[in-house]
């Protein structure tokens, strides 16, 4: 298995990879880290010749939480005709009626994802959160760590749900929007807009 990105939220994924049975052994980055707690064999950045000739041999996950990268590396390997896996943490409780896309899902560990939620490709429900019957998180969305989703809400793509954050059912938030950590969220959020507090404005 091979990670795309070596920082902070990389270690998440390889922990999760790791849990799930996943062999991680080699990593991608725009240079070389000094830094390598996981003991990887770097092969390039992620366009470079030996990483493409990986990735059709081979898993790969796109483990960087920055979801405008995120989001350009799929589509620079999608070119390539090259999809992610998923990382699932066996920890996280996800029902059978839940529809995640399979490709570079990430679902850390202690998340619970209820009846009839859709996740969308590239997307992250990061460590403990929990999202509620019939939400729907779009394609590289990011549901940060310990965040509540309530019944019915909609989290538009490239959104950012801060930290422990709360969303009321049925809210809309709109494409790349930014909730702040800790914020209540009681009204619909438009697109690429920033909000924060409690209640959140």
């Amino acid at each position: 298995m091979i990670i795309i990105g070596y920082s902070g939220h990389a270690f998440v994924v390889a922990g999760i990879l790791k849990a799930a049975g996943k062999k991680v052994n080699r990593y991608c980055d725009v240079s070389e880290k000094t830094y390598n707690p996981f003991h990887l064999q770097y092969i390039g950045n992620e366009t470079s010749a030996e990483a493409i000739k990986a990735f059709n041999k081979d898993e790969f996950f796109i483990a960087i939480g920055d979801n405008n990268i995120r989001r350009k590396i799929y589509n620079q390997l999608q070119k390539h005709n090259l999809f992610p896996a998923n990382a699932i943490h066996p920890s996280a409780v996800i029902d059978a009626t839940a529809t995640l896309a399979k490709q570079g899902v990430m679902v850390a560990a202690s998340v619970t994802i209820n009846p009839l939620v859709t996740v969308g490709i590239g997307a992250i429900c990061n460590t403990g959160a929990i999202i509620e019957h019939e939400c729907v998180i779009g394609d590289f969305a990011h549901v940060g760590p310990g965040a509540v989703l309530c019944g019915n809400v909609q989290v538009g793509e490239g959104a950012f749900i801060g930290a422990h954050a709360v969303v009321k059912q049925g809210i809309k938030i709109g494409k790349n929007a930014v909730i702040g950590a800790g914020a209540v969220v009681v009204k619909n959020v438009a697109d690429d807009v920033m909000v924060k507090g409690v209640p959140a404005k």
